[in-house]
């Protein structure tokens, strides 16, 4: 039964009975009842009745609010940063321990102006062998490097599933907004990991590519000088004598 229904109720009753004790003979010796004072006490009485529960459930309302402002700041009690670290250090720390010409400016320029050069006349041909040498062997060692990144790669790659599974859980079972938001924020994270781990693999695999192409056409500037010497008129072959057991 609401306040406003009981007021009315009250109301209703003081009526009656006042109209009831109004038809009554007059006795102003003993009658020191007013049903209209009484009717209106009860009525003040259930509009402060009336107040009290509205502030009750102000009080409610205020608390629920505080509840609810309460899970949205909690924060999540997952996380994944330490592994997506690990995962990135991991990948890092092979590409800083590429072999013999890695990834820096100066050594590559230094390497294509020295090892990678075009061949000349005045080149002996231990130099040359020398330098075909050093380029196969950058080659082979970027080659390794590529494979070294890519296996690592892979690896990351069960890691990955496991956060993402351990993410997509969180998400889903958040109690707030916050907590929502740093499963989405680390969802991201994973997604700009894969993303370095992709860069690294293309990265390690243009290098060996790059080494492989540069090596075939130093190659095949090398082997146009070593024709060319081969082909001088006064310094062609002359046969010899060859003794081969004492």
């Amino acid at each position: 039964m609401t306040c406003k229904r009981l007021c009315h109720m009250l109301a209703a009753g003081a009526a009656a009975l006042s109209l009831s004790l109004g038809s009554a003979p007059a006795q102003a010796q003993w009658t020191v009842f007013d049903p209209w004072n009484y009717a209106q006490s009860l009525l003040t009485a259930a509009r402060e009745l009336q107040q009290i529960q509205n502030e009750i459930q102000g009080l409610q309302n205020q608390a629920q609010s505080l509840i609810n402002q309460a899970h949205n700041l909690a924060n999540l009690p997952y996380s994944s940063l330490q592994s997506l670290q690990q995962s990135i250090q991991r990948t890092q720390a092979l590409l800083g321990q590429a072999q013999r010409i890695a990834y820096d400016v100066q050594k590559i320029d230094q390497a294509f102006s020295t090892t990678y050069a075009p061949a000349s006349a005045s080149q002996s041909n231990q130099a040359l062998v020398a330098n075909a040498q050093a380029r196969w062997q950058n080659s082979l060692a970027a080659l390794q490097d590529a494979m070294r990144v890519q296996a690592s790669v892979v690896g990351n790659l069960d890691t990955n599933r496991a956060q993402t599974s351990a993410l997509v859980t969180s998400s889903q079972g958040a109690s707030g907004a916050l907590q929502a938001a740093q499963a989405g924020n680390q969802l991201m994270a994973l997604q700009a990991q894969q993303l370095a781990d992709l860069t690294a693999v293309l990265a390690a695999q243009g290098r060996a590519q790059a080494l492989e192409s540069a090596q075939r056409a130093a190659a095949q500037d090398q082997g146009r000088e070593q024709l060319s010497r081969f082909l001088v008129p006064a310094a062609g072959y002359q046969p010899t004598t060859v003794t081969l057991f004492h």
